[in-house]
């Protein structure tokens, strides 16, 4: 994937993107599958662009449970909200789904305009306000899947508006059951037992991670 096709770096030319990075002192991280990358409790100053593979953003309360907030997929954007406040300890802990490739950058050069008053910085600082409404709406759609008092309206919610996003009926949804448990807030035997049950009905069909919804 190509950094000027990332929202973060929209309406910049490569040559200018490798400039901003320079100037920015931009650092690239390769994790394994199942590596921390930032932990909760941690204090960051960096936001974090998943180059490949899948991050995985995720809390535990006091008794273990853990809950999955989103994912962060190739091109996306992670921490940047701990960033912009100093000294905020995360809330969250970020780690690798899959073998990931990230790339770090220092919020406070993005937000600070360099001494070359460079227009593609300006325009970077754009992008990242943009970035951040997108991932307030993103918590607003996780709100609404589990609005509903029923397994199986929290899933159909959350099949929709997968199948909104893709265009089609038939597509694949990035977390496997537990983590599709974790992200609704459901028991995870409790969900897959519904799932059957919505095979069923013939409402859907499934192998793994791909989902077909049926009239």
């Amino acid at each position: 994937m190509k950094l000027s096709d990332m929202q973060l770096f929209r309406g910049l030319k490569e040559e200018e993107i490798a400039s901003l990075l320079s100037c920015l002192s931009s650092l690239k991280r390769n994790y394994k599958k199942g590596e921390v990358i930032l932990s909760e409790g941690s204090i960051t100053e960096n936001i974090g662009i998943v180059l490949s593979g899948m991050a995985m953003i995720s809390c535990n309360d006091i008794w273990g449970n853990t809950s999955i907030l989103g994912n962060v997929a190739p091109g996306s954007v992670f921490a940047e909200v701990y960033a912009c406040i100093p000294g905020q300890p995360m809330l969250v802990t970020v780690s690798a789904a899959e073998d990931t490739s990230v790339l770090f950058m220092n919020v406070g050069r993005v937000l600070t305009a360099c001494t070359n008053a460079c227009p593609f910085h300006t325009n970077l600082a754009r992008n990242l306000l943009t970035v951040c409404a997108y991932k307030s709406l993103q918590l607003s759609q996780k709100i609404l899947h589990t609005g509903s008092k029923s397994i199986r309206g929290r899933l159909m919610s959350y099949f929709s508006e997968c199948a909104k996003h893709a265009g089609s009926k038939s597509f694949r949804i990035p977390y496997n059951r537990q983590q599709l448990a974790d992200y609704l807030n459901v028991d995870r035997s409790s969900m897959c037992n519904e799932l059957s049950k919505m095979r069923k009905d013939g409402i859907i069909e499934y192998k793994k991670n791909c989902i077909l919804l049926k009239n």
